[in-house]
């Protein structure tokens, strides 16, 4: 299918580079060319553009998207503007925009744009999850890689991760991967970088499933700032359904603002004795300072043996808090997966670790639960 372009771009010279862009970009035709917004809602209709982008650094760009809506009732509008932000950029989706695309751009992050419209949410709400341990060693990364998978079997949308444990994450290393880009690129590219550009640093790993992967090195965690990680996380959650956050353990500002930028905050503690219990009320005691802490922190507990309802029950009667989860003692079988290049979630879908993540995934999603698997 060829793409009939208009342009609406009022630097002369940034009309002259995108121009060329379109030009030499496969499967799109530039059909008309404007500097003005009037002129192309008066003469583009002879045109027939069934795509449009549109120059969003205007004031007045929420009036003209709902004139060019009106003349143009068929065709998709991507707004340009030189800065992505989530303000603006939200503002001009909710005007009808169907995406937002930093100028000047690539052929390929043109393509991209116009392939995000079939699987694009922007008008949704995003779920992101932090996944928070007081201390190390707490089975995070083996219980997010799992869960995002699913996440993406059981509602069929788009999952992303983001290894945000800046010096110790290894969620490249339990996918094996060998990112060429990661959250540090991100991070200093921030400001030239929309959801459609920023796609491209996340590595696919699965069907629906992609991950932003942590620094290379543990000396790199000054080179991903606090204001770079939120713009991130606020890019991110327009561009999947489900958006898991792997944060350092303990407090610290990494993880304060993932936490405070999540839908849910997962504590998750791996149970070996007692103190993780008292690891987990007193992060509870520091959460408690969100009004609405019991609807958006939640508790996870890994290495229950046995795994059932009264471990649960009695858990929840120490920690004096609901549990949201239990997760088994599965070691081994997580070990034998990796080894074999598989979740453990495959390698047994029978075992109770996989019916506790995809229960977990379930609570997620909202799914109506089965009487026999509800705890």
């Amino acid at each position: 299918m060829i793409h009939n372009i208009m342009l609406v771009e009022g630097n002369r010279l940034m009309l002259e580079q995108l121009s060329s862009v379109i030009k030499n970009t496969q499967g799109v035709e530039l059909v008309a060319r404007f500097r003005e917004a009037g002129e192309a809602l008066g003469q583009g209709i002879v045109f027939m553009p069934n795509i449009i982008l549109l120059d969003a650094d205007n004031s007045n760009i929420i009036n003209l998207l709902t004139e060019f809506r009106r003349v143009f009732p068929t065709a998709s509008i991507i707004c340009t503007g030189e800065k992505w932000n989530a303000e603006s950029s939200n503002l001009c989706i909710n005007a009808g925009a169907k995406c937002f695309l930093v100028k000047p751009f690539s052929s390929d992050e043109l393509r991209d744009a116009i392939m995000s419209f079939s699987t694009s949410f922007a008008d949704a709400r995003s779920n992101v999850l932090t996944f928070f341990s007081p201390k190390g060693k707490s089975g995070k990364t083996t219980l997010i890689a799992n869960l995002a998978m699913s996440l993406a079997r059981r509602s069929g949308s788009s999952v992303g991760i983001i290894d945000a444990d800046l010096q110790f994450g290894d969620m490249a290393f339990f996918f094996d991967l060998k990112p060429q880009s990661t959250i540090v690129e991100a991070a200093r590219d921030k400001d030239f970088l929309s959801p459609v550009s920023l796609n491209s640093y996340f590595v696919p790993v699965a069907k629906k499933v992609s991950i932003l992967c942590g620094t290379k090195e543990p000396s790199l965690i000054d080179k991903v700032s606090i204001p770079a990680f939120e713009a991130l996380v606020k890019m991110a959650r327009t561009m999947f359904s489900y958006l898991l956050i792997d944060v350092p353990a303990g407090f610290n500002p990494t993880s304060i603002a993932a936490a405070e930028m999540s839908d849910t905050t997962y504590i998750v503690a791996m149970l070996n004795g007692g103190y993780e219990v008292q690891h987990i009320q007193r992060a509870l005691e520091i959460f408690k300072s969100w009004p609405n802490y019991q609807s958006r922190v939640k508790t996870i507990l890994t290495r229950v043996e046995p795994c059932n309802i009264t471990s649960k029950q009695q858990m929840e009667e120490v920690i004096g808090y609901p549990v949201e989860g239990i997760i088994p003692n599965a070691f081994l079988k997580v070990s034998a997966a990796a080894d074999d290049g598989h979740m453990a979630l495959d390698l047994d879908p029978d075992s109770t670790f996989a019916q506790r993540v995809n229960f977990l995934a379930k609570k997620i999603i909202n799914y109506k639960q089965d009487d026999s698997d509800d705890f």
